[in-house]
């Protein structure tokens, strides 16, 4: 396996001292050493993949070097437009280094979400015309790959993709910083909320653990899973498929559960809510100022108001919570006040990993449509 320091050591002596990106959970350990290892002012966690391609691309046109992109290949479609009519070398021609984590690769067991874009991802560079080369845990000539992508990318003007396979890098010892310590936690936040919204209430709730948590939550009360629309892909967009719903149901509470690091991704979204003013639309941001599902590494989440954003795009009520007793308060006001309304709840990272769901995704679509047609 590729250790994370050697690794960042052989991009540095190629010349690349500049990072930003999406976290993703093949490159976690890479991520972790990067947190330790360079400075913030090269080292910036974006919020999407495309602005994180539009950052790398400000830093090159103010040093005519070349910087380094990651991302997981799921968040690759947020970075083409920028890449294509930006980066490009029939347009611009700035060069850069993008490190994908490969989910879903043919051949490997992985989750449903990522099996179409894994299969497609070599595919998908061919026809997008960018070089690229494959890195796995057995290389052992990982020196004059980087050496020839950045050399490549250099000489063509033009990004150059590393797909890196799951379990390529060794384990990362150094801390993670990751934010505030906070006795709320994914668990009793999402319990809470559970047993205090109404019975016949909507939820759709966004990729990772929040989604598995809230299905193993089900589980554990003895609740039906059909009221819940599980968002396990497309992160950021939560919101507006809560939206396209909630318009349509407006005799129904809409309760999106969302996370800060998925709020952040596109938060156009929250303008959107605000102009169409669904009234029955509840968004909830489970705040731990971190990217959990893929490691635990820092969002801006504890930096903004997500409540002061949202109340200024439109939101009729709005709400920040820290305390367990606040969340029950806040989630009884909100059935008495004419959304779209907000809670922002401040919390904690949480020890337990939650399983996933054991339905197929297929079921739990289907059960979602026939419950949340049964009350037309």
């Amino acid at each position: 396996m590729i250790d994370p320091k050697i690794f960042l050591n052989t991009l540095q002596k190629n010349g690349i001292e500049f990072f930003t990106g999406v976290p993703d959970s093949a490159l976690k350990d890479f991520c972790s050493c990067l947190l330790d290892m360079i400075p913030d002012d090269k080292h910036i966690i974006n919020a999407n993949e495309g602005l994180a391609i539009g950052l790398a691309a400000g830093y090159h046109l103010a040093t005519g070097k070349v910087p380094c992109v990651y991302m997981q290949n799921a968040g690759f479609g947020n970075a083409i437009n920028p890449l294509l009519s930006l980066a490009d070398s029939s347009v611009y021609g700035i060069p850069m280094l993008l490190l994908v984590g490969w989910r879903g690769e043919p051949g490997m067991k992985d989750e449903p979400q990522h099996m179409k874009q894994g299969r497609v991802q070599v595919p998908l560079l061919n026809a997008l015309e960018i070089n690229y080369d494959i890195i796995g845990p057995g290389d052992e000539n990982i020196n004059s790959k980087i050496k020839h992508a950045t050399q490549i990318s250099n000489e063509t003007k033009h990004p150059f993709v590393m797909l890196v396979r799951r379990n390529s890098f060794d384990k990362y010892s150094g801390a993670v910083r990751n934010g505030q310590n906070n006795s709320l936690t994914r668990k009793i936040v999402i319990e809470t909320i559970l047993n205090t919204i109404e019975d016949n209430a909507i939820v759709v709730s966004t990729t990772g653990l929040i989604s598995r948590e809230i299905y193993e939550c089900r589980e554990r009360l003895g609740m039906s899973h059909r009221n819940d629309f599980l968002n396990v892909g497309a992160m950021g967009h939560t919101g507006q498929i809560a939206l396209g719903i909630a318009l349509q149901h407006p005799d129904r509470q809409m309760y999106c559960i969302d996370g800060d690091g998925a709020f952040l991704m596109h938060m156009g979204s929250v303008a959107i809510i605000g102009l169409k003013e669904p009234h029955n639309f509840n968004h909830i941001v489970l705040n731990n100022g971190a990217h959990e599902s893929v490691g635990g590494q820092p969002t801006a989440g504890y930096f903004i108001d997500s409540a002061a954003i949202a109340r200024n795009c439109g939101y009729r009520w709005t709400a920040r919570c820290k305390l367990q007793g606040d969340i029950e308060q806040k989630l009884g006001d909100i059935k008495n006040v004419r959304g779209p309304a907000l809670i922002e709840i401040i919390m904690g990272l949480d020890e337990t990993l939650p399983g996933r769901p054991s339905k197929a995704l297929h079921t739990i679509k289907d059960d979602f449509l026939s419950f949340s047609n049964d009350f037309k």
